[in-house]
């Protein structure tokens, strides 16, 4: 046992704190997409693993579990491809967003509060007539690959439009609306729909592929449900349902993020 006998040091410290964030970020984005089981089992797998190898050194069984993980990252790697992705990108939209020089531009902020207003009054109105909804805010993320899928419009925001977009048997009505950079870039785009087992079953499909979006990218989702008529934000995988009022204050501060980030 003389693996156990070593000096703690500060340096040890800072080497656990870094692996035990690493391991929390990895099960947060296993846990949103429903594979939190997996995830246990991996460190499960991991711990076994470590304790053969180094603790009480057992070389026949070490050696085995050695060729396993070796062969076992690169299948993860393939498996959790989009996973990874995500992981790398939100680091990096952190670092983005740590910036020390930001301008505010107030010609900027006043347009965005008006994009927030007509945003805001179009989901107000269509809450109360229960007409449903599915509205992205890109962030840093361009989403081209959902717009392609859509149809391209490049239209100033507008409540009247949005409105008009979504209404019932209309030819966009049926998909989602993207927003970015203060235009309404495409209407009717395909989004991925979250394998989350989690998700409450009172949410439906629209719900589903806000937090879909919300889990691959940075962006945020606004959802009217057809059936209830409640206003539902996804942000980073999770659903929260507001009120109108709570929807402009929202959409406010995600507005000034983002707008801050590019600047």
């Amino acid at each position: 046992m003389q693996f156990l006998a070593f000096s703690f040091s500060f340096k040890d410290l800072i080497d656990i704190l870094l692996v035990a964030c690493i391991m929390y970020e990895m099960y947060r984005l296993l846990r949103k997409t429903g594979a939190a089981n997996l995830f246990w089992g991996i460190l499960a797998f991991v711990v076994v693993w470590f304790l053969v190898s180094f603790v009480f050194q057992l070389d026949l069984t070490g050696a085995l579990f050695d060729r396993i993980i070796s062969v076992g990252a690169i299948a993860l790697i393939v498996i959790f491809q989009e996973q990874i992705r995500m992981f790398f990108f939100r680091i990096g939209a952190r670092f983005s967003s740590w910036q020390l020089f930001r301008r505010n531009n107030p010609e900027d902020a006043a347009a965005s509060r008006q994009q927030v207003l007509e945003i805001t009054q179009a989901c107000r109105h269509m809450a109360s007539t229960k007409t449903g909804a599915l509205i992205v805010l890109a962030g840093e993320a361009n989403l081209k690959e959902i717009v392609d899928t859509g149809e391209r419009l490049d239209a100033q925001v507008s409540a009247r439009l949005l409105e008009n977009i979504f209404f019932k048997n209309t030819p966009l009505h049926d998909g989602a609306v993207v927003i970015r950079e203060g235009r309404i870039i495409a209407a009717a785009c395909i989004l991925p729909v979250s394998k989350n087992q989690e998700i409450p079953q009172h949410y439906g499909l629209r719900h589903r592929a806000a937090l879909g979006i919300t889990e691959k990218s940075d962006a945020t989702c606004i959802v009217v449900s057809e059936e209830t008529g409640n206003i539902s934000v996804t942000k980073e995988g999770s659903i929260r349902e507001v009120s109108a009022d709570e929807l402009f204050l929202v959409l406010h501060s995600t507005s000034a993020d983002t707008a801050a980030a590019n600047g």
